[in-house]
């Protein structure tokens, strides 16, 4: 089984140990391709670098909405130089989050995605898109981008929106997360989504799969994913494994 980890933070501290060994490790561990995306300048930069210097690993560059509390025209003009490196193949990680009381004003986050997403489809870029208890502003969002393309990354709306999204032409991609017990919002949309607009993640290093909840996440983990996807929809692993990978290969347009 090959699989892609199509959204991996290998730039992390969390990886400050050992990142060059893990990273170059894991083509033998199955994992062919990741993404590894940027979450604000410093990190976007560092995920460039990564993407540099391993062939199998590739870039998205962007700033997280709980990170746009300076955004301003000069951020965007960084990101926008970023994003012209040839590893660069997405703009992400971006998005809303209005889980946290104390992330930057909702009115701000909502200028820092539109902007980002005008962005994408000026240089023909899907983007990465972070969605934290902000449902109808996302969608809303997308919504006025047509010309974008773009996948929720460790998906967690409801099977309404996800027909919206499939419908707009989106993709939906999965964690860990569909592995917990209190996972069933999660399985539901599983259930009805199209397998060809499904792709896989680690999120790493985060949201590890069960049953090694609680360690640090990393792409070696991501199978488990692909294989609880099988399972809900009734597919074998090997299926849905092959399925993601091709999906993720022509949503970030790599040639193999």
């Amino acid at each position: 089984m090959r699989v892609f980890d199509t959204h991996a933070h290998y730039v992390a501290s969390a990886f400050d140990g050992d990142r060059e060994s893990l990273v170059a490790g894991l083509p033998e561990r199955g994992v062919t391709l990741t993404v590894c995306p940027g979450d604000d300048l410093a990190s976007s930069r560092a995920a460039v670098e990564l993407a540099r210097r391993h062939g199998h690993v590739y870039a998205a560059v962007g700033v997280h909405p709980e990170n746009c509390g300076d955004w301003d025209e000069g951020q965007l003009a960084a990101v926008r130089a970023l994003a012209e490196e040839p590893k660069v193949v997405a703009i992400g990680e971006i998005g809303l989050d209005y889980h946290w009381p104390d992330a930057p004003p909702r009115e701000l986050q909502r200028r820092c995605f539109d902007q980002q997403l005008t962005l994408s489809e000026e240089l023909g870029l899907p983007c990465v898109v972070h969605d934290r208890d902000a449902h109808a502003d996302a969608l809303e969002t997308v919504r006025a981008h047509p010309g974008a393309r773009g996948v929720f990354h460790c998906y967690s709306g409801s099977v309404e929106d996800a027909r919206t999204l499939v419908g707009l032409g989106w993709y939906l991609s999965f964690t860990g997360v569909i592995t917990y017990k209190n996972a069933r919002r999660a399985i539901r949309v599983l259930e009805w989504a199209p397998l060809e607009r499904l792709m896989i993640e680690t999120d790493a290093p985060y949201l590890t799969p069960e049953p090694y909840r609680g360690r640090r996440n990393d792409s070696g983990y991501v199978h488990l994913v692909a294989e609880k996807i099988a399972k809900v929809k009734g597919l074998d692993a090997e299926t849905v494994a092959q399925a993601t990978y091709e999906n993720a290969l022509r949503f970030f347009n790599i040639k193999e």
